[in-house]
């Protein structure tokens, strides 16, 4: 996979002939993932490469900011699964006032001349520049062939990126997992927090969540690996009960997983985070990049009275959460 900016390419670069499709793709749920598969199998009918347009940001949180809906994929993420889809382009398309500002033809020259596109795989309600004036059957008659996928459902619902922000407001993971082809999860950087965690005698990772706010929000039982060692090899002491709860894959650790504002602690000016405790471990991670998976929802966030009450709540998490994990000796999805 080649991974191109849209704004950064010469005005002579020419690209060998693509089938593209286009899209935000947050989540590269199950319906995006059968317009990969439609993508590639015309490319290679028409001896041709496949080529995804993503943009970032995404359109509405260029015109609505912090209003905009939460994001289930940063674009790392999205990145990744697209690869493991088996593209061979990813073009990302900066959303910014001259972009937003291209008429329909203006798009279709880029198509064309710049990407070298001979034909589209879209969605069946898709539209493209200034005003949303462009759609399939405009590119038709500027000469692209163009496939229109159906709508994926699941469980006779539609399968949409807006679905899967309900369901993971609601907490089920399960059937986010359907949804997505794939348990949830979220990978980031650890970074420095206040350390407030450590006061409380529950130290926590703080995991960068790469995006405005997140789609999900409270307490819950989380897988963590670590994208380039072994953690479980990262936090080994000679004393094994410091050595933390094994997950379920072989080099993952459990931990309680904490999503949200933090209304219980006094702060300036509250930030979206993500946190992870993991009980009976004392290691330093800082700059380590996670995927932390979501596994089960306790509860959402609360907001409590004072710190020992905080503390207190807390302590009472990582028990249930621990019990999950004692009576969940597989993979929960």
């Amino acid at each position: 996979m080649k991974l191109l900016r849209l704004n950064a390419l010469a005005p002579n670069f020419q690209l060998p002939k693509t089938v593209v499709t286009i899209g935000n793709f947050d989540g590269v749920h199950l319906g995006h993932q059968a317009m990969i598969a439609q993508l590639k199998e015309l490319a290679q009918q028409q001896n041709a490469t496949s080529l995804v347009i993503i943009f970032e940001p995404q359109p509405l949180e260029f015109f609505k900011g912090y209003e905009a809906p939460p994001r289930i994929s940063s674009l790392r993420e999205k990145v990744e699964y697209l690869t493991e889809l088996g593209v061979d382009y990813i073009v990302v398309a900066k959303f910014d006032n001259y972009f937003r500002s291209l008429s329909a033809e203006e798009f279709a020259e880029i198509l064309k001349h710049k990407l070298n596109a001979s034909a589209l795989v879209l969605g069946d309600d898709f539209h493209f520049g200034k005003n949303r004036q462009g759609n399939s059957e405009f590119l038709r008659q500027y000469g692209f062939d163009v496939t229109n996928l159906k709508t994926i459902a699941l469980d006779d619902e539609r399968v949409s990126s807006t679905r899967i922000r309900q369901t993971l407001a609601t907490g089920d993971l399960a059937l986010v997992a359907k949804l997505l082809g794939r348990p949830y999860s979220i990978t980031g950087r650890v970074q420095y927090g206040d350390q407030i965690g450590r006061t409380l005698n529950f130290p926590t990772i703080n995991v960068r969540l790469n995006r405005h706010k997140p789609c999900l929000q409270g307490i819950y039982g989380v897988e963590v690996i670590c994208e380039t060692t072994s953690l479980k090899d990262k936090v080994q002491t000679d004393n094994p009960n410091q050595n933390g709860i094994a997950g379920y894959a072989p080099t993952a650790l459990f931990g309680a997983g904490h999503v949200g504002t933090r209304p219980a602690i006094k702060q300036d000016q509250p930030e979206w985070r993500l946190e992870v405790h993991f009980p009976n471990v004392s290691a330093n991670l800082y700059g380590l990049l996670m995927r932390v998976t979501f596994l089960n929802y306790l509860h959402g966030e609360k907001n409590y009275p004072s710190l020992e009450a905080l503390k207190a709540g807390i302590d009472d998490d990582v028990e249930k959460l621990l019990e999950f994990r004692r009576n969940t000796a597989n993979f929960p999805f």
